[in-house]
């Protein structure tokens, strides 16, 4: 007989998979887009600086209201807030140049890191959250060495495509072992639709 924690856990391996799949492609899509975008500042390497937390920021929402369970909910707020401060700093500071994007950008790495770091520490239990936390600890070195970066001649802006790619195979490889947990607590189709 399947339990209520089992179907919990069950729906939120279920949603957090689903929605780490699409945080993978986006990442990869928008690494692509900035990389075809070149190395000189303009509108659409400005556009996307901002959408990148922006999406951030929908992905946390998505997570707040899909995974009923395992959901640290004060860190997703924390990280909620702080993609959105990075997007609105990203705006204001990317006309300047590329050191005060670099710098805004790593600051978010860093705290955005440590955030995802102790909430993929929280679902552990859930499975697949090995690469949710050395996402986390790796996003908060990036995030260092791009504002350190920012202080030298090779500053540039190219590498963030090189960290959205590493952070989306990330989300891929999590949301590949929580199939794993999906099909282990194999959600009946009439207990998906329960309490909606």
């Amino acid at each position: 007989m399947t339990t209520v924690a089992d179907l919990n856990a069950g729906r939120t391996a279920v949603a957090l998979r689903n929605l780490y799949l699409v945080r993978f492609a986006f990442a990869v899509i928008w690494a692509v887009l900035l990389f075809l975008a070149g190395g000189t500042p303009g509108p659409v390497r400005v556009a996307l600086l901002v959408i990148y937390p922006l999406f951030d920021v929908a992905a946390a929402v998505v997570d707040l209201r899909s995974s009923r369970t395992a959901r640290p909910a004060a860190a997703l707020y924390v990280n909620l807030a702080l993609s959105l401060l990075a997007a609105v700093g990203l705006a204001a500071t990317a006309a300047s140049g590329v050191p005060a994007a670099l710098r805004v950008w790593g600051a978010w790495a860093i705290t955005a890191g440590i955030v995802q770091l102790i909430v993929a520490v929280s679902r552990r239990r859930l499975g697949g959250q090995w690469a949710m936390i050395f996402s986390g600890g790796l996003s908060a070195v990036a995030g260092t060495a791009f504002v350190l970066q920012a202080g030298t001649p090779a500053a540039s802006l190219t590498n963030l495509a090189g960290y959205a790619t590493v952070g989306g195979v990330f989300f891929l490889i999590s949301a590949l072992r929580l199939r794993r947990t999906a099909k282990s607590t194999r959600v009946p189709a009439t207990a998906g639709t329960a309490g909606r």
